[in-house]
Order: C-alpha cells, then structure tokens, then sequence
C-alpha cells in the first residue's frame, strides 16, 4: 500500500499527542502533538533511529543532554542509540511528524495525551 497526504497538513491539525499514520516494513511515520510545557520524554532506540519534521511551535531538542533549539521547518535526525527528548518551551502547540526505521510503535497507535502513552509503555 502506497501512503500519500500533505504531511505539513496532516501535522498541524493532529490533535493527538501520538498518532501513527502508516507503518511500512522498515519505517514509521508518526504525528505527534506536544502541549506547552510537555516533552516526548528522554529516551534511547537502540537500533532505530529517528527523524523529526517541525510543522508548528518551537521548542528544545536534547541530544545527549545537549539542548538545541528548533522550529517550525526545522529537520532533525537522531541516529540509533543516541539519548534524546523533545521539549516543547512555547505557548503553544508544537505540531511534528516523526519517522522511525524500523518502526517503534504497533500500526495504528493513538494515543491522545502523554499520560496514555506513558501507560501504554507500562
């Protein structure tokens, strides 16, 4: 199945703090919905890296306990095994889309707050 949609679009009206839009043999695509305030949480893939796509918002990544600031049209890709967390630092919504590869996520994952996301992973 071939996957197509604006994905600028697509990010910026996701409402949900997780959503994966497709899951594909090797890869990922995920939108994601970070509140002011909120972060994606810290963490380590050890065998998958990732890509972010900045739709909206404006923020901090932390790569390796290193924060950077990005924004809106900013790319960032986090290779394997590397310790990172997204922070959203405006007031209001960051809209990004994420690829994993390999995917990280069962196909069809939604979870609508970070507290979902968190007890899923319990």
């Amino acid at each position: 199945m071939i996957y197509q949609e604006n994905l600028e679009r697509i990010a910026k009206e996701n409402e949900f703090f997780r959503r994966v839009l497709y899951t594909g043999k090797k890869t990922q695509l995920v939108a994601m919905n970070l509140l002011p305030g909120e972060e994606i949480g810290e963490e380590t893939h050890a065998a998958t890296d990732q890509v972010f796509f900045f739709a909206s918002g404006a923020g901090s990544a932390v790569i390796d306990q290193k924060p950077r600031p990005v924004r809106e049209g900013d790319v960032l890709f986090v290779p394997a095994g590397t310790l990172h967390n997204i922070r959203n630092t405006g007031k209001s919504s960051m809209k990004l889309t994420t690829m994993y590869a390999p995917p990280e996520h069962p196909a069809g994952t939604v979870e609508k707050t970070r507290n979902d996301a968190l007890a899923a992973s319990h």
